[in-house]
């Protein structure tokens, strides 16, 4: 569904039926002994070890200065936790929910991943197997574009707190600095605009010397012919507003992250909303849970909107037919009230499809249709599979737990509730 790369890969690893599940991006080319080696790296993983990382390597011309796009590509070889090449235990990709697919870059989704896996005590570690990344083509705006992640700078920050880039890893980079140059050069336009040219003038200044720092420090190490001298010149006045814009950018988004009131809450249907009556094709069957009426109308007051994202494999099972279905969810609709949107799965388990919970596929259908972002959704469930589907998609979970829930699933919920009616008073704030 173009959702990116975190949602692509959810999508393979809930295809696959392995213990683990290896990633390599397209453009990495594996080492003639990469497959010998990956299952050597694999079978020597004591249990604690959640993923292994291949080593790679970026080839890079021994025959001159390398250009500012050959250098960048080459701090993949030092990257921690790349999913480039970096294998995974199946079970613990269920644990955490998989990637987080909001981050629909091909950038931070794997550091998050890892910070999440390393959150739930397991380690990672480096193998023997190696990797070739050549570099790829780039465009003279291609270092602005990749200002971008800035946004995504600004979502791990809020996930994972001030001290993120240490536990990933990752390089400090320049932000500040961007951060001065653009409020440098803002200065200057706004000064001169109120003919305060003096002010003005030490401004600009500033910019220009803050400017020309970044220049220097890019071109200093590089190719310096006449074609790499100008794009690091004319991309060096453009990078630090364009990385600003996109902070600015993720830092809303982050905040909107917040758990308030989400603007839409979607419920599993048998066990949650109803009585669970396996495969059940009758409306007469039909029972609301104690407190559903409520819970949804103390919801629809609110404004929030409120759907069913339901597993139906009875109609794969020959057990019931997608009559049946409706007929059942229309009752539930004359019972509870209108529904906004129900998302059905009708496929079975062994279908292997993007929709059947624990994969995210009807929260994120659900989301769309309300025309809301996953991330505002929650979603409220009694087994496992609806928390796993929540988190992949980015949606908050609750728990209600019911005599068919497990109680390892209880032990690995983020937010457990007691009825439906807890569950809403979580949502709308009245817990605080």
């Amino acid at each position: 569904g173009a959702g990116g790369p975190a949602a692509a890969r959810n999508a393979g690893w809930r295809a696959a039926t392995a213990e683990w599940v290896a990633f390599v991006d397209d453009d990495v080319v594996p080492g003639a002994r990469w497959l010998d080696d990956l299952a050597a790296d694999l079978a020597a993983a004591p249990a604690d070890v959640a993923g292994v990382q291949g080593a790679l390597r970026v080839p890079l011309p021994a025959d001159r200065r390398h250009t500012d796009w050959e250098r960048n590509v080459a701090g993949l070889a030092s990257a921690r936790w790349a999913t480039a090449d970096m294998a995974y235990r199946t079970r613990v990709l269920r644990e955490v929910g998989g990637f987080d697919e909001r981050f629909s870059r091909a950038y931070r989704e794997d550091a998050d991943l890892a910070l999440r896996v390393l959150d739930a005590g397991y380690r990672l570690t480096v193998g023997r197997r190696t990797a070739e990344h050549p570099v790829g083509p780039s465009s003279f705006w291609t270092s602005v574009r990749l200002q971008r992640g800035n946004a995504d700078d600004a979502y791990m920050r809020a996930k994972h707190g001030r001290a993120w880039r240490q536990k990933a890893a990752a390089p400090a980079g320049r932000f500040s600095r961007h951060v001065a140059t653009s409020g440098a050069g803002i200065a200057a336009v706004s000064l001169a605009a109120t003919r305060r040219r003096r002010a003005a003038a030490v401004a600009g200044a500033a910019w220009a010397l803050l400017t020309a720092e970044f220049a220097t420090r890019r071109i200093a190490p590089g190719s310096r012919t006449p074609a790499e001298l100008a794009r690091m010149v004319v991309t060096s006045v453009a990078i630090p507003p364009a990385a600003v814009w996109h902070r600015l950018r993720g830092e809303a988004r982050s905040r909107s992250l917040r758990r308030d009131v989400p603007a839409a809450v979607l419920f599993d249907r048998d066990g949650t909303l109803i009585r669970d009556v396996p495969y059940n094709g009758d409306p007469a069957l039909v029972e609301p849970m104690p407190g559903a009426a409520e819970a949804l109308d103390r919801l629809r007051t609110t404004g929030v909107a409120v759907g069913v994202v339901s597993n139906q494999s009875g109609v794969a099972r020959g057990l019931l037919t997608q009559a049946d279905v409706d007929a059942v969810n229309g009752r539930v609709d004359d019972l509870l009230g209108p529904i906004d949107t129900w998302a059905v799965c009708t496929h079975g388990p062994d279908d292997r499809c993007g929709c059947r919970k624990p994969a995210p596929g009807l929260v994120l259908q659900a989301a769309r249709v309300l025309g809301v972002m996953p991330e505002r959704c929650a979603m409220v469930g009694d087994i496992g599979s609806d928390v796993v589907a929540a988190r992949a998609a980015g949606a908050r979970a609750i728990l209600v737990p019911t005599a068919v829930t497990r109680p390892e699933e209880v032990a690995d919920a983020p937010e457990v509730a007691t009825d439906l009616t807890d569950a809403v008073d979580r949502l709308l704030g009245r817990d605080r």
